[in-house]
C-alpha cells in the first residue's frame, strides 16, 4: 500500500518523496511546491511505539486534519493520534489495509487542502 500512496501523491499533486534524515532513510515527506509546507509524511515505526499489538514495524502516514474532525477520525480503527507530530492537528494512519486505500487518499486530499497557500 505504501508505494501506491506514494504514486498517488506524485500523480495527483506532483509531490515527490523527500528523504530528509540519514538516521531514518525510509521516512519521506511530501510538500506543496509553492509554500513548501508538508501535507504528509510516511514513516516506518515500531508497533510498540504506536501502542499496537505484535512485534515488528508498521508503515504509517501522518496527515493534517481539521480540528473538528480529529476526535471522530481517532475513533476509526487504523487511525491513531499522530506519531511525532502535533496531536491537535495531525493523525497517523496505518498502511496495512485496516483503513481502505480510498479513505487514505481522501484524508491525504484533505491534508493537502488544509496546508495549501491561502
Amino acid at each position: 500500500m505504501k508505494q501506491d500512496i506514494i504514486d498517488f501523491m506524485f500523480k495527483t499533486y506532483g509531490a515527490k518523496p523527500e528523504y530528509l534524515w540519514r538516521r531514518y532513510p525510509t521516512y519521506c515527506v511530501f510538500r506543496h511546491h509553492d509554500n513548501r509546507k508538508w501535507f504528509a509524511i510516511i514513516m516506518t515505526v515500531p508497533r510498540k511505539i504506536l501502542k499496537l499489538s505484535g512485534d515488528g514495524n508498521m508503515d504509517i502516514i501522518n496527515v493534517k486534519c481539521s480540528i473538528d474532525d480529529i476526535g471522530f477520525l481517532r475513533d476509526i480503527p487504523g487511525i491513531l493520534p499522530a506519531y511525532h507530530m502535533s496531536k491537535a492537528n495531525w493523525v497517523s494512519i496505518v498502511l496495512d489495509g485496516t483503513v481502505p486505500q480510498k479513505n487514505v487518499k481522501q484524508l491525504i486530499t484533505a491534508s493537502f487542502d488544509l496546508t495549501e497557500k491561502k
